[in-house]
Formats: structure tokens, C-alpha cells, sequence
């Protein structure tokens, strides 16, 4: 007998018959797999004890993250326990053991050393292709189907059954984007508990009994489901496939690159499955510090975009007034003598939106101190407040690796908090992967979660929350009420300690006196504080100095100390030392003639919070628009200069926590990031940039390396200082969904299907006196 101990040191060692050793866990138990000895925590599995030594016993409805189900019986072993006067008596049959949990003394004998355990799985095996269709060869999961691959290894290689194969019709759409084959389906389970336990849609469910057991649909209740992708790839058969991918290629006939989604800010670790040149599936991942294995519909299905409406060629408007194809040359020299203008005159705006890599936004910050000589830079294209900057720059730019600090927030931490307070962020919809870590921890430890907004969402149900009601506008009221131990709201203050975390959403922004109260109500309590904004760029962005009032790493425009530091690495000693103007302020700037040229990437309009004054400034400025896709910034600029997508580049993101998250090339492609552009217009100005290639640009960020320095200033706006609305005033609380009609799921209609409509939600006064009745449609609109 073979036997595996745990050194108690943590350090692998080795036993006396060679074998490697594994680490030691607290309350362990012993047990034999196979004639091996071994050590494992007490409750472990014996399907994951197995896996210790390497034996892999077959399996379907198993998975490390899904509660046991014992529904495929495929995993069976023969097991023997001891006795109390210490004999080993043998249970009468085999054992499922992804229930089982290990206990001392225990023998397990599994496929490969018992005949009868054996026999047992060839047999169940058997029992699930009775009914199961040949059709390998068409079906998607053909070529990475975990059942062909056990029917080769634990199968029989004959089968008995002769009789006509059960037959259902299919597809089943049980959304717009799953489509389900039933005689395929094994009854594992898998689909409907990650349904019900991760993702809390229960929108699914094993219907009818015996022979008759078949995955079924809720009539009023459509698979809605922001995670429904994810039960697609943890199917171990065809069952349940995408709409968008189903009879497109075979795995074989695949690439796959590692890659980040690039839609919101939890940075899930995701594969790009493409050919010849075409990407045509993402995959979630495992990732345990960030993802675990899961991600959301969007991240998965809402690629298309990248062939949608690109830009091809360089842009550039002609003395007619319209715009046209150039090369790279001409547009290149265009925008230089522009931009060069334009700086001699009243100066350039720089907007970089939040799509860009941490490598693009540092080459737009350094273009714009560098080349341009102005701090007059943004990567906020949504509405936003100075109280934010101040905000960012005190409380969010201290806690991230690559300023200096030490992430106050991980993952981890909210899995393990006893108390977690949202303010101004609804987790499914703006970043579903904290949602679902929230989930998990309420589910598995308890977690109380509490919500300041206007009402209880599906999602804050779903995480157990509970409700602090609101008026939207009056957040920091609320605050500085938890933070007093106010009466009415002493439970949530008594809750609040060390072992909390507040977490807050960038509509926070827009409520004066919301940040500053949320540093106060966390120094109150020792609170720890996560800024969590929407889209994938923006943490990076803030880092690298994409920012009127910070220089990379954090440091402070106006710190001489600070932009020494950076121009020696620069080789620029007179960095601009005035602070720069914020989004809304270029554009007034640029609208009132004040400006006299705007550089553009990445900006949506819409997403501005005063879309006529961006339409004149676009009008009145001259735009150099470095964007992927055809849009109205590109279709009102004077230069137009394309750029790669995400999936044919490599760069990094920063996610929420303020971990990097790197991904690769995937696409082979002659379109040029945006570093590259912006390297290639500095040299048109007669500037050296840098920033020729991500390693290039990565060692100079090392070299320029954190801020060791003082911080801004912890923003102070009063609460009692905030206008209140008025009495008969409507007041709107709104948020963007995760599914709308953002430009990033263009060309993908199926994703589109299952995007839950906007409600107006109001009191039967309220819409008594619009005139509006239930179901009824409603626009809503301000004065202005």
C-alpha cells in the first residue's frame, strides 16, 4: 500500500516510497483510494479524494461549484467502512461518490481496481445511450463531449439495445439564445441547479418522473437569465446549445486565446474560439481569484460589434465638406497640422471614453501632457462631478497595485463579509460577477446585504437584501444618517465594522454629497470602501493619469515633486501644472469657441450628460475621432483615424478591485491600436512618444512606478448644503440594464431577445394624474 501524508510545514515533501506529498488541512481525515493512503480535509468528497491521486472516476452531473446531486449514478465506487470493534465491512452495492463524503478508516475502490465498480459504470453508461442519438457528428458538442469520451473509456464496446431510440422535437427554444435537444439530455441536473443555487433564475426545472423526466420550462416564466450561457458549457452533452454558435464549427477547427471580457469592470477571465480570422464563441474561464467558471450573457454572446459598421480606411474631410478615403500619410499629416494649430491657439481636449486597455489610456495621457502640453484630458464619457474626481483621487487611486496602494476590496472579501452596504449600484445589472459572488455569500455564509435605493430589485432579492428606501437625489442623507446611529436606522449602523464593506456605484457621481458621506460614514464605522464603475477601462484609466487632476500612478497635477518624477522619465521637465478640465467642461469649452480642437476615442454621445452642448462642440472644434466603428463622432470629424478592436490586440484592463488583467492578440489584423496611432501622430508633430508596443509602454509604467506622496484631499460636500426637489416634482431613478441597446451588442439579435424591458414603476397617484394606466406605454422627458 501506497501511502500520502501531509507534512503539517505547508512545503511539499517527499514519503519514503518517493511519492510527493501534499499539505496538510486541519481536521483531516485518513482513507485508502485504491490501495494509496491518503490524507484529505474532513468533508471532502470521494470523488475529489480520488482526484487527489490522480483516478478519475466517470462523471456527469458533478461539478466543484454545484451542490451534489447523485443524479447520474455514473461515478460509482465500491466502498468499505470500519466497524466500531475496527473490521472493514463493505456496503451491499455501489456508491455514488459525488455524495459521499470521506470518513476515516474508509476503503475506496473505484473503476480501476474493482470489477464490480467497473461493471457497475459500463452499466450506467449503457443505461444512458439507450436513448441517446448517434448523431456525434452533428451535434455541437461533438469533438469536447465529456459523455463520447466516457463511453470510450468506461463504456462497453458493444451495445445491446436494438429497439427503436426515443424522439422528441426539436430544437426547444427556451430562450432566444439557448435552445435545448432533449433526447440528448442525461438528467444531470447541472443546467437547473446552476440556475436555482448560482444564478437565482429559477426559470428552469426537471419535469415528470421516470421514463418520462425531461428538462421543461416555466410557461410564464421565460429563461431570462443573464447567466443562462453558463449552462450551456457546463452541459457534459449536446442538450443545450447557443443559438448563436449551433452548427458553426467544430472544436477542432478551432483557435483559442485567453482573453478578458472587455464589457464591464469584474474582468472575467474568458476563451476566444475563433477561425480563419472569425471569432464565433466565448467561453467563460476558471479564474477562482476573480470569475470562479462562470460569466454573463453579455460577456459571452455580445461580440459581434467588432465586424459591425467598422471603420476600414483613414478619413478625411475635404474642402466640399464631406468626408474621404485617405491614407495613413495624409490623414496622419491632417491631424497633425490641426492639432497643431489648435495648440498654439486656445488648446486641445482630450476624451478617451472607457473602452480603452490601461496601455491605450497611459498613451492618451502622455499624448496629451507630452504633445499636446495640456492637462485638459477625461476618461469619464458619462455624467460626472468634481466631488467624484476629488473622490477618485483620494479614496480609489490609493487602493489600486499599480499606484503604490494595496487593494482594500477583493472578491474574496465579499464572499467572507459579514455586512455588505450598496450605494448607488444594482451588482446584476452593472457587474454581474459581483452579484454573483454576493449571492454565493449570502447563500453559503450568511452575508447580510443592504441596499440604499429607491426600491428592492430582482437582484437585491436574490441576494437575500434588504432595502434602506430612499429618494434618489438623497443618498447622502441616508449616510450621514447610518453614520450618526440614527434611531431609524440602527440595526444597519450596529452591522457596519472592519469586517464590512460599502460598496458604491458611479451614479453616485451625479448626487451631490454621496462620496463625500461615504468616506465619512466608512472612516465612522472602519469600514473598508469599493468604487465599482461600469465600463472595463475606466479603474485603468484613472491609474495611468487619464484624468485632468492625476499623472500616472496616482500622482498629483499640481505636485511639482509628482511631475518631476514623471518628466524625467518623459524627458519632458515642463509638464502642464494646471489642473485639467473635466469632460463637461471641455466640451462647454470647446462649444464656446474656447477650444480649438477636440481628440476623440471611444465615446458614445448619447452617454453624455448634455448632448446638445457635445453636438456644437463637435461643430465648432476641429475632431480628430480615433475610434473602431462608424458612429456620430466619426461621422462630424475632420479627421477620422480607424483603430483595432479589443480581440486584435493585446493590452490589459484594470478591473474593479485593482487587479490587471491581461489579455492577447486573438485576431490576426492590419487595423493598429490605439497606442500605436497616437505614436504615429506624435511623430507627425515632431514629438518622440514611446509607445510603439504594449512592452514598450508596460516598462515605462514600471519605470515610472507608484506614488509614495500625499493624496488629494478627502472631498467634504455637506449633505445639508444639497437642493431638494420640489414638491410636485417628478424625480427619476433609473440605471443602465446590463442588456440594452448600447452599440456593444450590435450584430447579435439573440442576446437582444432576452434583455428585460424597461418598466416605469410609480404609485397609482402618480400615474392617475399623467393619465397613464398599467401596460400602457410612457415617455418620459425633462423641460430642457
Amino acid at each position: 500500500m501506497t501511502t500520502v501524508t501531509f507534512p503539517s510545514t505547508g512545503d511539499d515533501a517527499v514519503d519514503k516510497g518517493g511519492n510527493t506529498a501534499i499539505p496538510i488541512v486541519q481536521n483531516e481525515i485518513t482513507l485508502t483510494v485504491d490501495d494509496v493512503q491518503i490524507s484529505v480535509p474532513k468533508g471532502t468528497l470521494v470523488i475529489r479524494a480520488a482526484e487527489k491521486i490522480g483516478v478519475q472516476i466517470p462523471r456527469f452531473c458533478d461539478h466543484p461549484l454545484l451542490e451534489p446531486v447523485g443524479a447520474c449514478r455514473q461515478c460509482l465506487v465500491n466502498v468499505a467502512t470500519s466497524d466500531p470493534d475496527g473490521s472493514m465491512r463493505a456496503m451491499p452495492k455501489p456508491q455514488a461518490s459525488c455524495t459521499l463524503e470521506a470518513t476515516e478508516g474508509m476503503e475506496i475502490k473505484t473503476q480501476e481496481t474493482s470489477s464490480v465498480a467497473n461493471k457497475a459504470q459500463q452499466g450506467v453508461m449503457e443505461l444512458l445511450l439507450i436513448n441517446h442519438p448517434l448523431d456525434c457528428p452533428v451535434c455541437d458538442k461533438g469533438g469536447e463531449c465529456p459523455l463520447q469520451n466516457q463511453a470510450m473509456s468506461n463504456g462497453r464496446v458493444k451495445s445491446r439495445f436494438e429497439d427503436i431510440k426515443r424522439t422528441y422535437p426539436k430544437p426547444i427554444n427556451i430562450s432566444s439564445q439557448v435552445l435545448l435537444d432533449r433526447e440528448r439530455c442525461v438528467l444531470c441536473a447541472r443546467c437547473t441547479r446552476f440556475s436555482d443555487q448560482i444564478a437565482g433564475d429559477s426559470f428552469i426545472a426537471l419535469i415528470e418522473r421516470g421514463a418520462l423526466q425531461q428538462v421543461g420550462t416555466y410557461e410564464e416564466q421565460p429563461f431570462q437569465s443573464y447567466f443562462s450561457g453558463n449552462t450551456v458549457q457546463i452541459c457534459p452533452v449536446g442538450a443545450l446549445t447557443g443559438a448563436a454558435y449551433r452548427f458553426r464549427s467544430r472544436p477542432f477547427d478551432l483557435m483559442s486565446t485567453e482573453s478578458v471580457c472587455e464589457h464591464c469592470a469584474s474582468g472575467c477571465s474568458m476563451r476566444i474560439d475563433h477561425r480563419r480570422g472569425v471569432v464565433l464563441r466565448r467561453m467563460a474561464l476558471e479564474d477562482v481569484d476573480v470569475n470562479e467558471e462562470w460569466n454573463c450573457d453579455k460577456g459571452r454572446w455580445a461580440f459581434k460589434y467588432a465586424i459591425s459598421d467598422r471603420l476600414d480606411t483613414p478619413l478625411v474631410r475635404g474642402k466640399d465638406g464631406a468626408l474621404h478615403v485617405a491614407g495613413w500619410p495624409e490623414a496622419l499629416h491632417h491631424a497633425a497640422v490641426g492639432l497643431a494649430q489648435a495648440k498654439t491657439d486656445s488648446g486641445v481636449g482630450v476624451l478617451t471614453g472607457g473602452r480603452l486597455s490601461v496601455e491605450d489610456a497611459y498613451a492618451y495621457s502622455k499624448f496629451a501632457r507630452l504633445v499636446l502640453a495640456t492637462n485638459d484630458i477625461d476618461f469619464r464619457a458619462r455624467p460626472h462631478s468634481v466631488e467624484e474626481a476629488d473622490f477618485l483621487a483620494h479614496a480609489v487611486v490609493a487602493t489600486s497595485p499599480q499606484s503604490g496602494g494595496a487593494p482594500t476590496v477583493i472578491y474574496a472579501d465579499l464572499e467572507h463579509a459579514k455586512f455588505v452596504l450598496l450605494v448607488g449600484i444594482e451588482p446584476e445589472e452593472e457587474s454581474p460577477i459581483i452579484f454573483l459572488r454576493l449571492r454565493k455569500a449570502f447563500r453559503k455564509q450568511q452575508t447580510k446585504v443592504f441596499s440604499v435605493a429607491p426600491f428592492a430589485t430582482r437582484g437585491l432579492n436574490k441576494m437575500g437584501g434588504t432595502l434602506i428606501p430612499t429618494t434618489p437625489g438623497a443618498e447622502a442623507d441616508v449616510l450621514d444618517a447610518i453614520a450618526a446611529d440614527s434611531s431609524e436606522l440602527s440595526e444597519t449602523a450596529s452591522l457596519l465594522s472592519s469586517d464590512s464593506v460599502i460598496m458604491v456605484g458611479e451614479r453616485m457621481a451625479t448626487v451631490p454629497g454621496a462620496l463625500s458621506s461615504v468616506l465619512a460614514l466608512a472612516q465612522a464605522k472602519g469600514t473598508r470602501v469599493a468604487w465599482v464603475p461600469r465600463r472595463a477601462g475606466e479603474r485603468g484609466a484613472l491609474d495611468v493619469g487619464a484624468i485632468g487632476g492625476l499623472l500616472p500612478g496616482g500622482r498629483p497635477v499640481g505636485d511639482e515633486t509628482a511631475r518631476a518624477q514623471v518628466g524625467a522619465v518623459w524627458s519632458e521637465p515642463h509638464l502642464p501644472t494646471q489642473v485639467g478640465k473635466d469632460t463637461n467642461a471641455i466640451l462647454a469649452a470647446s462649444a464656446a469657441d474656447e477650444l480649438d480642437a477636440l481628440v476623440i476615442a471611444g465615446v458614445h454621445i448619447d452617454d453624455l450628460p448634455n448632448i446638445p452642448t457635445a453636438l456644437k462642440a463637435l461643430e465648432m472644434a476641429f475632431v480628430v475621432s480615433i475610434e473602431m466603428r462608424k458612429g456620430l463622432v466619426s461621422g462630424l470629424a475632420d479627421v477620422v483615424l480607424p483603430i483595432a478592436a479589443q480581440q486584435e490586440k493585446d493590452g490589459s484592463y484594470v478591473n474593479w478591485e485593482g487587479r490587471m488583467r491581461s489579455f492577447n492578440k486573438a485576431i490576426a489584423s492590419t487595423n493598429i491600436p490605439d497606442y500605436r496611432v497616437l505614436d504615429l501622430l506624435a511623430a507627425e508633430m515632431g514629438e518622440f512618444l514611446g509607445t510603439c508596443s504594449v512592452e514598450q509602454i508596460r516598462a515605462e509604467m514600471v519605470e515610472i512606478g507608484p506614488w509614495v506622496g500625499e493624496r488629494a484631499i478627502r472631498p467634504r460636500v455637506r449633505s445639508a448644503d444639497i437642493p431638494r426637489p420640489l414638491i410636485g416634482e417628478a424625480v427619476l431613478a433609473t440605471w443602465t440594464h446590463l442588456l440594452d441597446k448600447g452599440i456593444l451588442q450590435d450584430g447579435e439579435p439573440y442576446l437582444a431577445g432576452t434583455a428585460h424591458a424597461a418598466v416605469v414603476r410609480a404609485s397609482a397617484v402618480t400615474a392617475e394624474g399623467v393619465g397613464v394606466a398599467n401596460g400602457e406605454l410612457l415617455r418620459i422627458s425633462t423641460k430642457t
